[in-house]
């Protein structure tokens, strides 16, 4: 009976550990982003993916899950998921409406991933194209926020 006891709070400890460990970012509808930016501004960063994109899934296997990538997105952007070949759910934006697939058309994006970089006044200001790394994904962000409003 004891070991059952010790065996239960052990899983317990370990799994609720293991629960406050795993973080992740936080991904927002276009809507919602841009709603959020009214109230507290900040920059969006719009992650737009295929499904068929290899290069894609591996951003967000090993990109997307590093603790430090997911610490800067999640202080600094309001980051977007944009699947650029879903024509199915529609969205506002700026008086227009969109879909995924047009959004990604409107932003001229060709390439996946690409990350559009949109300041707070809802302006597209940059692309950051392609695959990155963790630390270069970073790099690259703070190069971006220095660049367009003098943060880091």
């Amino acid at each position: 009976m004891k070991k059952s006891i010790m065996l239960m709070a052990l899983l317990l400890i370990g799994s609720w550990s293991y629960a406050q460990e795993k973080s992740a970012i936080k991904w927002y509808s276009f809507e919602e982003a841009t709603a959020l930016s009214e109230e507290n501004p900040k920059m969006l960063i719009v992650d737009v993916y295929t499904d068929w994109c290899g290069w894609c899934k591996k951003m967000d296997k090993e990109t997307f899950t590093d603790d430090r990538v997911i610490s800067y997105l999640n202080e600094n952007f309001y980051a977007v998921k944009l699947d650029a070949e879903n024509s199915k759910e529609t969205f506002d934006f700026k008086g227009e409406e969109y879909t995924e697939a047009s959004m990604a058309r409107a932003m001229r994006v060709t390439s996946y991933p690409n990350f559009v970089i949109i300041d707070a006044t809802m302006e597209n200001i940059t692309q950051l194209p392609g695959y990155r790394k963790p630390d270069a994904f970073i790099s690259d962000l703070k190069a971006t926020l220095q660049r367009f409003t003098g943060e880091e």
